[in-house]
């Protein structure tokens, strides 16, 4: 993997998150610092309770910092207003969910097309969209299934379909192959993957499953909370690993 020599597509500076429950304070982030470039496709791994989903949550701009700044594509989240903060997501931001999210009373085409009618783009063009990102995901034939009459690979690829609908800069995924099986699993990761390379689509996505690692560019490891290790894999050094403390 060549390094690119762009600016970063979202940078965080000293990124702390942290929780009260009750009179208890959880850590669940502790002075990140991190550089996500365009196009890259990242894995965030460790075990449940590292801080993996708190650091989708703040990469896709969903949760607000406790301390440290986020900036993405060059502006500071918190400056911005919560409807700003929402525009962005809508037009550079791609979500993928772990338990899917598809609406049940929607087909395929349906649950794909709902983010640009959203953002109220036109029925037909939002419908050409959708059958464009479902053909390239593998399901042109099943545009009117709903998602209970989709296997869970199926349903996901929906749901990938569904969050590059807008053509993202950044596609954020919490755990996007924990309710598949195996096979499934490799499949949607190569799937993104090849999507990411094409496109020049960032992703990021989090994961404890070991088995994808070398499916990514870069893997980024948190353990309690603090950023541990960051591996880049670059055509000279593909087995060389960075320690960060």
């Amino acid at each position: 993997m060549t390094i690119s020599s762009a600016a970063p597509l979202l940078e965080m500076v000293g990124v702390s998150k942290h929780y009260m429950m009750g009179e208890s304070r959880i850590d669940a982030l502790k002075a990140v610092d991190v550089a996500i470039m365009p196009g890259e496709f990242v894995a965030v791994w460790g075990p449940s309770g590292s801080g993996k989903s708190t650091f989708c949550n703040l990469v896709g701009l969903l949760d607000a910092p406790s301390s440290g700044s986020v900036h993405f594509q060059g502006q500071d989240a918190a400056l911005l207003s919560d409807d700003q903060r929402s525009g962005l997501r809508n037009r550079a931001i791609g979500f993928i969910f772990q338990g899917f999210n598809l609406i049940p009373v929607l087909s395929a085409l349906e649950n794909v097309m709902l983010p640009l009618q959203v953002g109220h783009a036109g029925a037909r063009a939002a419908a050409d969209a959708a059958r464009k990102r479902l053909a390239e995901v593998g399901l042109a034939s099943h545009l009117a299934h709903r998602p209970a009459k989709l296997s869970g690979g199926q349903q996901q690829r929906v749901a990938i379909a569904r969050a590059l609908i807008g053509s993202p800069a950044l596609v954020v995924a919490d755990e996007p192959t924990a309710n598949l099986d195996s096979d499934n699993a490799l499949k949607v990761i190569s799937l993104m993957r090849e999507i990411s390379k094409s496109e020049g689509t960032a992703f990021v996505f989090s994961t404890h499953d070991e088995r994808l690692l070398e499916r990514v560019d870069r893997r980024i490891m948190l353990h309690d909370g603090a950023m541990t290790e960051d591996r880049r894999h670059a055509p000279a050094a593909a087995s060389q690993w960075v320690k960060l403390c």
